[in-house]
């Protein structure tokens, strides 16, 4: 069980959801899978920083973790909206939730990117435990002043 986050789409961000005066919990994925994508995970020595300040970022527990949480998905947020951007995107979000299939918390995970909008990143996220999605969400990602 899970903290819930809610999302303030006018304010694109997230916050923790709070029913009758207490935290709200979340039984399902859905608050794993939107702290594993929205998190940001450290930047690999190959990759270009967007903001060319060498800050690779990162979570602060991943030093007491023997693998690490989030995803690269931040490093987008000055891309132009090219196809290869969609791949990348994809490819970010997969190994951000990848640890669900490590864990044995799902079997499969099937990640879809597309440009939603001008400057806004689309991700379709379904989450699989053998025939039947156990989590299946739709996340926007607004590429410019993300960080």
């Amino acid at each position: 069980m899970d903290i819930a986050l809610k999302y303030d789409a006018g304010a694109k961000r997230f916050d923790l959801a709070i029913e009758g005066g207490d935290l709200a919990t979340d039984e399902g994925l859905q608050t794993a899978v939107t702290l594993s994508l929205f998190t940001d995970r450290r930047a690999l020595d190959e990759d270009r920083l967007p903001d060319g300040t060498g800050d690779r970022r990162g979570y602060w527990a991943d030093a007491y973790r023997d693998r690490p949480h989030g995803s690269r998905l931040w490093l987008l947020h000055r891309e132009k909206e090219q196809d290869e951007v969609l791949r990348r995107a994809q490819e970010y979000a997969e190994e951000a939730l990848a640890w669900l299939i490590e864990d044995e918390v799902a079997e499969a995970v099937e990640v879809e990117a597309w440009h939603m909008r001008r400057d806004t990143l689309g991700l379709r996220v379904v989450i699989r435990r053998g025939d039947r999605a156990v989590l299946e969400r739709q996340y926007d990602y607004v590429w410019r002043n993300a960080a």
